[in-house]
């Protein structure tokens, strides 16, 4: 299944929403591959396996499942989650970008894909319908999320992860 929606982050005709910042949008998307029990409620644990400038390495633990993934990112731009082939799970991708068509007017393009072939896809378009609507309630919450970490200053800190 490949996804990919759009969350507005900055609506110049909404006084209602606090504005964030490129940097701060960054921080929370960084913070979410860094941090991710903040973001994902259903997941018990997150190692941190590997560190380097542009990308971490996370063990995930999910009950008794444990999933490794790598995450990449490309600073102020964009962080790219890949999930490796792995037992029972196959080979997936999630990418979160940054896009600004107008001055200081912000989005996140969410854009998954799952690896599976158009023949698998259509064979299971009705499952995927609940998986899109459970992907895009799942950014909108992070959006939300960094949000609120925004406006309780916890993204005005030191230099994230690919800064």
């Amino acid at each position: 299944m490949k996804f990919t929606h759009l969350v507005e982050i900055n609506d110049p005709l909404n006084p209602l929403i606090d504005s964030l910042t490129r940097d701060q949008l960054w921080r929370g998307l960084v913070l979410r591959a860094e941090k991710p029990l903040a973001f994902v409620p259903y997941l018990d644990k997150c190692n941190i396996l590997d560190r380097s400038t542009l990308s971490i390495s996370r063990e995930l633990h999910y009950g008794e499942l444990v999933v490794h993934d790598r995450v990449t990112f490309l600073p102020q731009e964009q962080v790219r989650y890949h999930v490796p082939q792995q037992k029972d799970i196959p080979a997936s991708s999630l990418t979160m970008t940054i896009e600004e068509p107008e001055v200081d007017v912000f989005y996140v393009r969410f854009e998954y894909d799952d690896g599976a072939t158009e023949e698998a896809d259509t064979a299971d378009a009705f499952y995927n319908e609940f998986r899109r609507s459970a992907y895009q309630e799942s950014d909108i919450d992070t959006i939300r999320t960094i949000r609120q970490m925004a406006g309780e200053g916890r993204l005005d800190g030191p230099a994230a992860c690919g800064d």
